[in-house]
């Protein structure tokens, strides 16, 4: 159940066993895990941790660096038809780093004992999820002004908690995502004051993909707290420090002032400001369509996923030059020593 960080190799794994003497009982070592939890403080890769949650870590991670690399696709899609050579050195370097993010996130998997070769297995395989937000198409240059405001946006509010993870190498990693996540919200909400200001017809655009992208968003934080049935474990053990309806909520609080400022208008229209509770109410969400999406019946999943192994087959090429310059330098290193 738990690593090996405390214990020799070859001890016998009776949990209750403590008569030898240096021996760690697995009563001790969930204790401390607990505490650390308990005390709001971070559990590291030598820590010991109970299996469960290590593989609910590996899950989420996984999940969260498949969702960077798949997520360069919509984008990356309209980077030769971006309407001048600034919007394109723009949106080259957002998708440049949402490749950086999703190699961060896979070496803080590998730090609990996940192979990546393995993840990109189960992903390509299906046997590993990806956020369903990234199956629908970009139909408009003003998608990448969408999905810079919501779809980063939900991405922001849902991650900057991360930053306070339970696990160190997860936290440290999202500290630098989300910093560049602001950026790529502030640049869509540029490209879409842009539209907002400009001509009838770039209104209109604007306002289209806005009409698109926003049920989606709200989507991304998960079904309902009472359908959900990993967050009540991820947040006792600190993993998350939200539930999904408080992220979502949170969302669209941080939103409505935001689309205002644009002058387009968020579809909703149940959508209100509740003095009492002191948030907006927004109408109930059909999550028939998120289900259907994380299924595989999305407008873009299997776009997404052939486009996905034809890049990971023609790249075979790059990651066997790169192990074989690496033993090479393994090599010459030995042979001076």
């Amino acid at each position: 159940m738990y690593g090996n960080d405390f214990a020799a190799t070859g001890e016998q794994t009776d949990d209750h066993a403590v008569d030898e003497p240096g021996r760690v009982d697995a009563r001790d070592l969930e204790a401390q895990f607990q505490a650390i939890i308990d005390g709001d403080g971070r559990i590291e890769p030598r820590d010991a941790m109970p299996d469960a949650y290590r593989k609910s870590l590996i899950r989420q991670i996984a999940q969260h660096a498949h969702s960077e690399i798949i997520g360069m696709q919509p984008e990356g899609n309209w980077i030769s038809r971006a309407p001048s050579l600034r919007r394109k050195a723009i949106l080259m370097a957002k998708v440049q780093d949402e490749a950086g993010h999703g190699l961060y996130l896979y070496a803080a998997a590998e730090t609990l004992g996940a192979d990546r070769a393995d993840l990109l297995d189960l992903l390509h395989s299906g046997r590993q999820k990806y956020s369903s937000i990234f199956n629908y198409p970009t139909l408009t240059w003003a998608d990448m002004g969408a999905i810079g405001w919501l779809v980063d946006g939900a991405a922001i509010v849902n991650q900057v908690p991360l930053c306070r993870c339970s696990y160190g190498p997860y936290a440290r990693a999202m500290v630098r995502v989300c910093k560049e996540e602001s950026f790529h919200q502030r640049q869509g909400f540029e490209i879409l004051h842009s539209l907002a200001l400009g001509t009838d017809a770039q209104r209109a655009m604007a306002q289209d993909a806005v009409d698109r992208w926003w049920w989606p968003s709200l989507m991304m934080f998960g079904p309902p707290d009472d359908a959900s049935p990993n967050s009540a474990q991820s947040m006792a053990w600190g993993i998350k420090r939200f539930s999904n309806d408080d992220l979502r909520q949170r969302f669209v609080d941080m939103t409505v002032p935001q689309a205002e400022a644009l002058g387009l208008t968020l579809p909703d229209p149940e959508l209100s400001w509740n003095a009492e509770r002191g948030h907006y109410d927004f109408s109930e969400i059909d999550f028939t369509e998120l289900f259907e999406v994380i299924k595989g019946n999305g407008p873009c999943n299997k776009q997404r996923m052939e486009h996905r192994r034809r890049a990971h087959d023609e790249g075979a090429w790059v990651r066997e030059a790169a192990a074989a310059y690496a033993d090479k330098q393994v090599a010459r290193r030995k042979a001076v020593a």
